[in-house]
């Protein structure tokens, strides 16, 4: 397919403040790992200077090779009993006021990684009382007693991906199904949660698709939306099939706000996390 070019609303200008410099010398001088840092991430800056990170648990090798991502696809190391008091001490460093937790997929476990996620849970809590979190799990592959651990130890907010519209679903996820995606959310909307998503668009869609997958999600009970723009991370990857305009985006927002989500992100650089910390207002507070 030709080349789209970048256009020029996407150029990064990364700003800088006290206490995003003073994150930033704590995080590269005693090597903790986020996903701001190692996904070279356009909006580190901003979240980093208002007191918010996002961590990946679970190693750095997933089980699935979706075509939009470029995290490493084989099998995984054994997971590290460490990392959830590792992770949450890192919070507790960093002093952050809102932290995000996501990562890999763990389909080489028998329980996909859910008790490491309830652990990890488990040790923010206990170590930063006063950090609200969210957490951006995977599908567990629908099983709907692993989602309910998660979601029994009690995050602030809980968000799935569904990372693009239907017809584009099969294509560009390795495994995880529209519809499974959907009842995930479902399920923790359901539990009193708020349930977060986030979507990448330029991958071919439409607009008549993308309110259709708005349509879907608030069928279901959810309430906060992202939607930002596909960067197609190397060559081997799905390509970009447009870049949508911050007109287009705009009226995404609009539409959502409509429609009758609480929240929408809706930006070219917009990623999950984007202001993460203020959607915490929509969440009951921690039991």
């Amino acid at each position: 397919m030709e080349h789209v070019r970048k256009p020029s609303w996407l150029k990064i200008d990364i700003g800088v403040n006290p206490r995003y410099a003073a994150t930033k010398q704590i995080v590269e001088s005693h090597h903790l790992h986020t996903i701001c840092s190692s996904g070279l991430c356009p909006n580190r800056s901003e979240c980093w200077g208002n007191g918010t990170a996002t961590f990946m648990i679970g190693g750095n090798i997933c089980t699935r090779c979706c075509k939009f991502c470029n995290t490493s696809t084989g099998k995984p190391l054994p997971l590290n009993p460490d990392e959830p008091t590792h992770v949450a001490e890192s919070i507790r460093l960093m002093k952050l006021d809102h932290a995000v937790i996501t990562s890999v997929d763990r389909d080489d476990l028998p329980d996909l990684g859910a008790a490491h996620w309830v652990k990890t849970i488990q040790e923010i809590k206990r170590l930063n009382p006063n950090t609200t979190f969210e957490v951006l799990i995977p599908d567990f592959r629908g099983r709907t007693e692993l989602i309910q651990q998660v979601i029994d130890a009690g995050p602030n907010i809980i968000s799935h991906n569904m990372e693009t519209v239907r017809r584009l679903s099969d294509t560009v996820r390795s495994v995880a199904k529209y519809d499974t995606s959907l009842q995930v959310l479902k399920q923790i909307a359901e539990n009193g949660i708020t349930a977060k998503s986030g979507i990448m668009v330029g991958l071919g869609e439409t607009p008549e698709e993308v309110e259709e997958l708005m349509d879907d999600l608030l069928a279901i009970g959810c309430s906060v939306l992202t939607i930002g723009q596909y960067l197609q991370p190397t060559h081997k990857h799905y390509h970009v099939h447009e870049y949508i305009t911050p007109d287009q985006f705009r009226k995404y927002h609009e539409i959502g706000i409509e429609k009758g989500f609480k929240a929408v992100e809706s930006a070219p650089l917009v990623r999950s996390s984007y202001h993460a910390k203020k959607h915490v207002c929509f969440a009951k507070p921690k039991q």
